[in-house]
C-alpha cells in the first residue's frame, strides 16, 4: 500500500471499493490505466466470510468479463450453474398458479450464468486487485470532498492528503455521496419493501433450478448455490411485516419461510446469519459531470426482482474501462468531457431501461387486486408459450448482445 503525500498524483481515482469498484479497477488496468481506490472499510471486514448475505447472479457476458480479467477461475470452484429458471405467481400457504413460465438453459448455446456468493466474489476480486501493480488499494480511507475544475480533481482524504487525478470516479452506492455534493440530482421510487435475504439448506438437491414467485408482497426467489442442497432466498415483503420479522426466533422465521416456500425441497435448515436490505429504485439524471463519472449503483439501483444490480454494474465498469482505454491510445485526456460524454451516452439509456422494466415488473406482480392477478397468471401462461419471445428474454438476461463492451462479447 502507497503512503499518502501531501498531494500525491493518480491517473484516476475511484471512491468505493466494492464489488463493482474492484471490478472496474481491474478492467481499467486491463486497459493499461492506473487507479487509486479508496474504500471506507477495513480489508478484515469486507474480506470476512460473513461481511455479507447476498448472492448474486452472474449472467453469461459478467462471467466472459471476469474470466478475461483473471477473476472467474478463483470463482468456478464455488459457482452453481443455472440450468432452470421458473416463474409463476402464487399467495403464501397455497401453491403456485399453474400459469407459470419455464426459462430452460438448455434452449440457448451458452446457459444463462451462475449463482455466485457474495463472499466469494469479493475475496476472489480483492486477491487480483492486490496482485496488480496499476491498483493502489487503500482500505480504511475515505473520500472527505472532492473539488473539480477544468483541468482535474482533488480529493481530500479523511487524513487531510490530497490526491490529484484528472478524473473521479464514484462508486460508493446508490445514495452516492459524491454524486449528491456534486449537485447531482435522482429519480427515485421508493417502496414500502424490505429485502429479506438467508441461505437455507434443503433435504433435496435443487437441480440448478431457480424459482422465483411473484406474492402479493412482492417477489420471493429461491436462488441455488454450490454443493447441491443449499440454495439463496431473497424474500421481499411489505415494510411493517418485514420489521416484525427482524426480532423472531429462527423457529418463526422458519415457519413463515416454509409458507412461501413450501417442502418440494424437502426439510429447511438455516445456513447462517439473516440479513435485511431496503429496496429502492434510483437513477441519476447525470452520469458525468465534469472530471466526475458515476458508475454502478452509484449511476443506478435497481429493483432486485430481475437480479440484474450487479451485472449491469460490471457494465458500467466495463464500458468506461473501453472508452478511457480508447482515449489514453489516442492521446486524450481521460477526464476530457467529450470522452466521458461517451460513456455516458452509452451507458444512460440502458439504464434507465432496465431500472423502468424492474420497478414495473415490481409494481405490476406486487398487485394483490384479483383482476390483475387474473390477467397477470394468464400473460404469464402465454408468455411461455411463445418460443421466440421466450428465448429473446433468456439472451437478453444472460447479456448477449451486440452492444455490450468487448470484453463482455468473448
Amino acid at each position: 500500500m502507497a503512503e499518502n503525500t501531501a498531494q500525491a498524483q493518480a491517473q484516476t481515482v475511484i471512491i468505493g471499493g466494492g464489488l463493482v469498484g474492484s471490478a472496474l479497477a481491474l478492467a481499467l488496468a486491463a486497459e493499461g490505466i492506473a487507479s487509486v481506490v479508496l474504500d471506507p472499510l477495513p480489508l478484515k471486514v469486507s474480506r470476512a466470510r460473513d461481511f455479507d448475505g447476498r448472492a448474486y447472479a452472474i449472467a453469461l457476458a459478467s462471467r466472459r468479463m471476469l474470466s478475461a480479467l483473471g477473476v472467474w477461475e478463483a470463482i468456478a470452484p464455488d459457482a452453481q450453474e443455472i440450468l432452470d429458471i421458473l416463474v409463476s405467481d402464487g399467495e403464501p400457504g397455497r401453491k403456485a398458479s399453474p400459469h407459470f413460465v419455464h426459462f430452460d438453459s438448455r434452449e440457448l448455446a451458452q446457459g444463462f450464468g451462475h449463482m455466485v456468493e457474495d463472499p466469494v466474489l469479493r475475496i476472489a476480486l480483492l486477491d487480483k486487485v492486490a496482485a496488480s501493480p496499476l491498483i493502489d488499494y487503500r482500505d480504511g480511507t475515505k473520500a472527505s470532498s472532492v473539488a473539480r475544475d477544468g483541468f482535474g480533481a482533488t480529493i481530500t482524504l479523511d487524513d487531510g492528503s490530497q490526491i490529484r487525478t484528472p478524473l473521479a470516479i464514484a462508486c460508493d452506492g446508490r445514495r452516492s455521496a459524491i454524486a449528491k455534493a456534486a449537485g447531482i440530482e435522482r429519480i427515485a421510487a421508493e417502496y414500502d419493501q424490505i429485502g429479506l435475504v438467508c441461505a437455507v439448506r434443503h433435504e433435496r438437491p435443487h437441480h440448478g433450478v431457480a424459482h422465483e414467485y411473484f406474492l402479493p408482497a412482492g417477489p420471493f426467489a429461491i436462488l441455488p448455490l454450490s454443493g447441491g442442497h443449499r440454495s439463496s432466498l431473497v424474500w421481499t415483503e411489505r415494510g411493517d411485516m418485514a420489521e416484525a420479522l427482524r426480532s423472531v426466533s429462527d423457529a418463526v422465521y422458519l415457519a413463515e419461510l416454509r409458507r412461501r416456500f413450501g417442502d418440494f425441497l424437502g426439510a429447511l435448515e438455516l445456513d447462517g446469519k439473516r440479513w435485511v436490505y431496503p429496496l429502492n429504485t434510483t437513477v441519476a439524471r447525470a452520469f458525468v459531470q465534469e472530471r466526475l463519472a458515476l458508475v454502478g449503483d452509484a449511476a443506478r439501483g435497481m429493483h432486485p426482482i430481475a437480479g440484474q444490480g450487479f451485472n449491469y454494474g460490471l457494465r458500467d465498469a466495463a464500458a468506461l474501462a473501453e472508452v478511457l482505454g480508447n482515449a489514453q491510445r489516442y492521446g486524450e485526456d481521460l477526464g476530457d468531457g467529450g470522452v466521458l460524454e461517451r460513456y455516458a451516452e452509452w451507458r444512460r439509456p440502458d439504464s434507465l431501461g432496465i431500472s423502468l422494466a424492474t420497478d414495473g415488473l415490481n409494481r405490476l406482480f406486487s398487485n394483490d387486486m384479483a383482476p390483475v392477478r387474473m390477467l397477470r397468471r394468464l400473460g404469464l401462461s402465454a408468455f411461455g408459450q411463445i418460443a421466440p419471445l421466450r428465448r429473446a428474454a433468456m439472451s437478453y438476461a444472460a447479456g448477449d448482445r451486440t452492444d455490450l463492451p468487448a470484453i463482455m462479447r468473448g
